[in-house]
């Protein structure tokens, strides 16, 4: 189960990782393959589901290992969930083509905030791989940057100073909240890693 869930956490870094590049550049062509891609990134968190599930009915696990399988169920469906966000951000690269889908004056953040959710993400690999704790820290540690440039584009769109048209501030406050819930995901799945490494639940502020 562990194998299944890093594969599908690279799935997922690699598909962030180009949807925030067809994003930033306008890249149709890339666009479409992270959208296509989804698909293969719900199968397998299918198959994986599919597998807790025979093993809860089969072997029917207690303690530790209870708390393994059921937590592999919730990590999967947010692995889910972070390949929606990186196909929602491809979907506005697409439908904005061949314009670029944010202005000028925010391209510089939502360039900032592709960067830390790839690293996120990465990270988050890294973590399913190898559960340190110290990687499930530095995931929240992205997190908070995520949501303070989150907040920025906010006070961009609402300021007096914001020339955009109203598809421009629709565009901008829907990617950054994409952007910022597959961090916040991510950092659901750092939780449940570091609980099971500690056995110390870290109270979530979602």
């Amino acid at each position: 189960m562990q194998d299944r869930l890093v594969e599908i956490a690279s799935l997922v870094a690699v598909s962030i990782e180009n949807a925030t590049k067809a994003f930033n550049e306008s890249d149709v062509s890339l666009a479409e393959t992270v959208i296509a891609d989804d698909d293969e990134i719900d199968a397998a968190a299918a198959e994986l589901d599919e597998l807790a599930i025979n093993i809860l009915a089969r072997q029917q696990p207690v303690a530790r290992d209870l708390r393994i399988v059921v937590s592999a169920l919730r990590i999967s469906a947010s692995l889910e969930r972070m390949g929606d966000m990186a196909e929602h951000i491809a979907q506005l690269a697409r439908y904005r083509f061949p314009d670029k889908v944010v202005p000028k004056s925010l391209r510089g953040t939502f360039a900032e905030l592709g960067a830390l959710d790839v690293a996120v993400a990465k990270k988050l690999v890294e973590l399913l791989k190898h559960e340190d704790v110290r990687i499930a820290e530095e995931i929240r540690n992205d997190d908070d940057k995520i949501d303070a440039l989150h907040l920025s584009v906010f006070d961009k769109v609402l300021g007096e100073t914001w020339k955009g048209a109203a598809v421009d501030t629709v565009d901008a406050t829907l990617a950054s909240r994409y952007h910022e819930r597959f961090a916040d995901h991510a950092v659901s799945i750092a939780k449940k890693v570091q609980y099971l490494a500690t056995g110390d639940w870290v109270p979530t502020d979602d």
